[in-house]
């Protein structure tokens, strides 16, 4: 069998060359695997949870974390192995309180785009993913910098692109997390999308993202698409920052943290007043994955669960509220904005489980019945927080599709017989 190697510039490259029938297929089967480790069992389904191991960490130097991902799916076995900056724990920090930090404070919470973001070490996960055939016969090796990103802004777009209205998005974070997060926003629905309103520790560190957006081959047909669309840059910087903050998250559609922070980037009341809880949004955290870190304010993943949503329509089967989760053994152990909130596992929901849940309830919609109605109202025009700290059977399985992807379209590099 021959082997494929897949660069940075190569998965780049390919991730570029992808049509929205691709992305399109690529969510399909990634929703899929998705959804048999939440409702598989090993006897029915080899990407059940019950086969996917927990990562394993490892402290790899000064400021240095090593993550061990491995995963199986039905027709593969792969293991992924990053290495990125470790975030410190605040709390446990030593610095002088006199030490420079980009911080914004009202009079109830504190905003920061946290400094540990800013350190000379990266935060994006920089590795290797390997993936071998079902008698271990090594398929592929492909960089993970960049699939990374992508899969999981393919994982965060699932409930995204079925929503009803995405009018406006605010984005926290100009890395490669919120590259691909606005740029399959507007891959899924463009057309619809007017204002992306990217909020970010600096006016500098933001520029390579605008630049891309604004001059890239790759993003041309994006551009001239939708006439309509206007992209907007803020930071602390900004002498209107306090006001514009709460103007953004209050009008957004859809909010997408893309930040390893390790305080709320956003004032709680500016979404829990009752002016604030006026509209349904879409909230997707991806950028914290240890207990100490956190995007999102805790009173709004209590505010998410509570048993009786009056301003909106957070139902979900029989329950008052839930939050979205991508593995709930995984977040209950990892995800500080579901630790810090006092979650338990019955306020939480697999987005796995949650696809399946839909499904049924469109089939029965579509046959007559009425279906789940508060449950594809919540859905589509509720609040829904979605919380992922990533899982290897999403690198598995969009690594596995993008390699045949690369083949056919004669990318990377092919050995014959290894």
């Amino acid at each position: 069998m021959p082997l494929s190697i897949l660069t940075d510039t190569d998965v780049r490259s390919l991730l570029h060359s992808l049509t929205r029938d691709d992305i399109f297929t690529l969510q399909h089967n990634l929703a899929e695997a998705l959804h048999d480790y939440s409702t598989g069992t090993q006897e029915t389904s080899a990407c059940c949870s019950a086969n996917q191991p927990q990562r394993i960490s490892m402290n790899s130097g000064p400021g240095q974390t090593t993550l061990f991902m491995p995963a199986r799916t039905g027709t593969t076995t792969g293991i992924k192995i990053v290495s990125l900056a470790s975030v410190p724990d605040p709390k446990a920090s030593t610095a002088s309180p006199n030490s420079s930090v980009t911080t914004l404070t009202s009079a109830a919470s504190t905003l920061s785009l946290n400094p540990s973001a800013t350190s000379a070490q990266s935060t994006t996960p920089r590795g290797c993913l390997t993936i071998l055939d079902k008698v271990g016969i090594p398929l592929c090796f492909i960089n993970a910098e960049e699939l990374t990103a992508f899969r999981t802004a393919l994982a965060s777009t699932i409930i995204f692109q079925r929503r009803s209205k995405v009018h406006s998005i605010t984005v926290f974070g100009a890395g490669k997390q919120a590259y691909w997060h606005i740029r399959l926003a507007l891959i899924l629905r463009g057309p619809e999308i007017h204002h992306i309103n990217i909020i970010n520790r600096s006016f500098t560190t933001t520029e390579p993202l605008m630049r891309e957006i604004y001059k890239s081959e790759d993003w041309e047909d994006l551009r001239n698409s939708n006439d309509k669309l206007r992209f907007s840059v803020m930071s602390p910087e900004y002498g209107e920052y306090t006001r514009l903050l709460k103007e953004h998250v209050r009008s957004a559609d859809a909010i997408f943290c893309c930040t390893p922070s390790t305080s709320p980037l956003f004032p709680a009341e500016h979404l829990t007043s009752s002016e604030g809880r006026k509209k349904g949004r879409y909230i997707s955290l991806i950028g914290s994955y240890k207990p100490h870190m956190v995007e999102l304010h805790p009173d709004l993943l209590r505010q998410a669960v509570e048993p009786d949503h009056k301003h909106h329509h957070h139902k979900h089967a029989d329950k008052g509220g839930v939050v979205v989760v991508d593995s709930l053994e995984a977040c209950l152990k990892e995800a500080g904005e579901v630790i810090q909130a006092g979650l338990t596992a019955q306020q939480l929901v697999e987005i796995g489980e949650l696809v399946m849940v839909r499904k049924a309830a469109m089939k029965e919609i579509e046959m007559g019945g009425e279906g789940e109605k508060g449950l594809k109202r919540w859905l589509d025009s509720g609040n829904v927080v979605y919380k992922s700290v990533g899982l290897g059977i999403m690198d598995l399985c969009v690594g596995e599709d993008l390699v045949f992807l690369a083949r056919d379209r004669g990318i990377g590099i092919t050995i014959d017989n290894f």
